[in-house]
Formats: C-alpha cells, structure tokens, sequence
C-alpha cells in the first residue's frame, strides 16, 4: 500500500514487535518489524531512526519519510506491506476499520 504525506513525515508503528531490519535496500531506507502471531510489516522510504535488534510499541518513530518512491503521485509516499509468512496482507487491516462495503450511488 502506498500512503502519500509530505516528506520529512515521522513515521511510526503500526504495533508492538522487534525490529528485524533496519538499513538501506537498493538506495532505500527500509525498516521491517516482526510482531505476533507471525506478522511483519515493512516502511520505505525512509531517513531510518531505529537499529534492528530493538523492541517498539505501537507508535514507536522508526523515521522520517524520504522521497524516491516509484509512481508516487505525492510529494513522497510511505509504501507500508503486511505478510504473514509468505503471504502478502491487506496492511489496513491492522488499523480495525472493519469491513469494506460500497454503497449504491443514487439515482438522477
């Protein structure tokens, strides 16, 4: 999922876990959290603030949002993954905003 914000942007947590990664992929600051229940999330771009090794919470700053994020159309985006295992996640599904549902449109 890619999050637009203005860059420079901190960016926190979405949960409590340990950081497994914290550096730089391919030109890009990435960190990548593990949390329980075998999820982990990823944040890039980023200027990073955080070592690997450490414990967060939920809203712990890992750093700032940096741009370079290909086929963003804001300023800079934050492009935030979810998996559990090998399988990719929905990372709104972390923020509880229940179930999507689209409404019909009125009639003219």
């Amino acid at each position: 999922m890619d999050l637009g914000a203005p860059p420079a942007t901190i960016i926190r947590s979405a949960g409590a876990g340990t950081v497994i990664f914290a550096g730089r992929v391919a030109g890009h600051g990435v960190v990548s959290i593990e949390h329980a229940g075998g999820l982990r999330t990823t944040y890039q771009p980023l200027h990073v603030d955080i070592a690997a090794g450490q414990t967060v919470t939920t809203g712990t700053p890992l750093g700032t949002l940096a741009t370079g994020h290909d086929g963003c159309p804001a300023p800079a985006c934050l492009h935030w993954g979810l998996r559990r295992g090998a399988d990719y996640l929905d990372p709104l599904l972390l923020l509880a905003l229940g179930r999507v549902r689209l409404l019909p449109t009125a009639s003219p």
